[in-house]
């Protein structure tokens, strides 16, 4: 089972770096290969809004940089991951930028999903999906944003399973790996 960990934190974020170490070590520990993906790292444009990916190159964003690795990271994995410090409840910048240009792997076209309308998949298979958030102290607010969050993308990425939560920047890391383990429960990640 191969994981990828879309880490969106910034250069010098040791919090998160730490958080990326109990997660790898959690996966690994049950047999998944973790593929790390440090956004800051690569070249990643901003989403144009364009619809290319839609109507020009089907499934391919028009935009020719790292984005197109990321979508194809994501597409074939079991499990995506994606680690971020939470900043007024959601994700990094770097984080959402590469988030906004996976758009590709679902369809343009629509599809009911419960009481609402989102896009239909692109694909027959998608990956499990778990948000770990990084705070530096307790904010109610915030993760209860961010959980939302997580939850809204899962539905989107038509994610078979998921789970969001955080950890604080201040915990040790026994109580950071307990809340990760909790997570990868809960989105149903076996060894």
């Amino acid at each position: 089972m191969k994981a990828v960990v879309l880490n969106g934190a910034e250069s010098g974020d040791h919090a998160s770096h730490t958080v990326y170490e109990i997660i790898a070590s959690a996966l690994e520990d049950i047999g998944w290969q973790v593929e790390p993906c440090i956004l800051h790292e690569i070249k990643i444009a901003s989403c144009r809004g364009c619809f290319g990916c839609w109507v020009k190159t089907p499934g391919i964003c028009v935009i020719d940089d790292a984005g197109h690795d990321v979508a194809r990271m994501v597409i074939q994995s079991d499990l995506v991951v994606l680690l971020t410090p939470v900043t007024f409840g959601g994700y990094s910048s770097e984080l959402k930028k590469a988030l906004d240009r996976i758009i590709c792997l679902i369809s343009p076209f629509f599809v009911k999903i419960g009481e609402e309308v989102h896009h239909k998949p692109r694909y027959e298979r998608y990956p499990r999906l778990v948000g770990v958030g990084v705070l530096p102290h307790p904010d109610g607010e915030s993760e209860r944003v961010f959980k939302t969050l997580v939850g809204r993308n899962a539905i989107n990425l038509h994610c078979p399973a998921h789970a969001g939560g955080v950890v604080l920047s201040t915990q040790g890391p026994d109580e950071m790996r307990e809340t990760i383990q909790t997570l990868l429960t809960t989105a149903e990640v076996r060894g």
